[in-house]
């Protein structure tokens, strides 16, 4: 198979509906049919089911949806590691660190302080995603290193190293009734009908259907919440940056959140390496 024809077949799955995922693609829709059926033909599968009102994906179409998002993804990663590779040996050296916005940023900010006295430290480009974005970011290449977060995020082939595991809170709006309690149960904050939980997308962009907020940034989220609209859940170190018109409670049957850092298990940057290892002395 092509790349090319992987891009035509995931954004046809993605999208269900060839309009959209020519106009997506930015070509015309007859060209991707026939390239859709020479690769259906190629492979002896049918990949989607057509009728004059929807397309679905068969069992087959599934599984090269899920696979051909994985090799993309190493496709789009090769580019941009090699394109940096190359940037090192010119003279330009730099880590790209990719973390969520708003979350262990005391960590960040002494592991950043802690790298920059190591021997031969070089430039750390941070950038600061929104809901599960980093884990992308490094999957892609876009970033060498990540700080992430199980059971949220996915840890399926990284390297990673534990950093700390610390219990979850309910931030909810100041004035609430349920922020006179020193404690809660995970089933009382999920199941407010007045803060309904927000809605975070799922792999493919799209998100769940509900009653809660589309999750776009922890900012987004934190104005809502003073306001009264929605509550979140998060790690207890989240704490630490809250203004007065929220409130934090501990919620004791929460999971643990771990905090991690990782990085692809094949990387050979001097600069990953030292910088995972200023993570562990803090």
């Amino acid at each position: 198979m092509e790349t090319r024809e992987l891009r035509y077949f995931v954004a046809v799955a993605e999208e269900l509906h060839f309009g959209r995922a020519a106009q997506r693609l930015g070509i015309a829709q007859p060209p991707l049919s026939r390239a859709i059926s020479q690769l259906e033909r190629r492979l002896g599968a049918t990949l989607l089911r057509r009728d004059s009102r929807s397309v679905t994906l068969t069992e087959a179409g599934a599984v090269l949806l899920h696979e051909g998002r994985a090799a993309l993804d190493a496709v789009e990663a090769a580019e941009h590691r090699t394109r940096r590779a190359a940037l090192a040996v010119t003279g330009h050296p730099g880590v790209v660190l990719a973390t969520k916005a708003g979350a262990s940023s005391e960590l960040l900010a002494k592991l950043l302080n802690a790298y920059a006295t190591e021997p031969g430290s070089v430039d750390v480009d941070v950038m600061l995603c929104g809901p599960g974005e980093q884990e992308r970011l490094l999957r892609t290449g876009r970033a060498d290193v990540a700080i992430l977060h199980h059971p949220f995020d996915n840890l399926s082939g990284f390297d990673t190293e534990e950093l700390f595991t610390e219990g979850q809170v309910a931030i909810l709006p100041a004035g609430h009734p349920l922020t006179t309690r020193g404690s809660l149960q995970l089933s009382e904050v999920t199941e407010l009908p007045d803060l309904p939980l927000p809605r975070w997308p799922g792999d493919d962009g799209t998100y769940p259907d509900g009653p809660g907020p589309e999750a776009r940034s922890h900012s987004q989220l934190l104005q809502l919440t003073s306001l009264g609209r929605t509550l979140l859940v998060v790690p207890d170190s989240a704490r630490s940056q809250l203004n007065d018109d929220v409130v934090a409670v501990p919620i004791v049957d929460a999971p643990d959140v771990t905090t991690v850092i990782a990085w692809p298990p094949h990387s050979r940057s001097r600069a990953v390496a030292d910088l995972v290892r200023a993570a562990l002395r803090l």
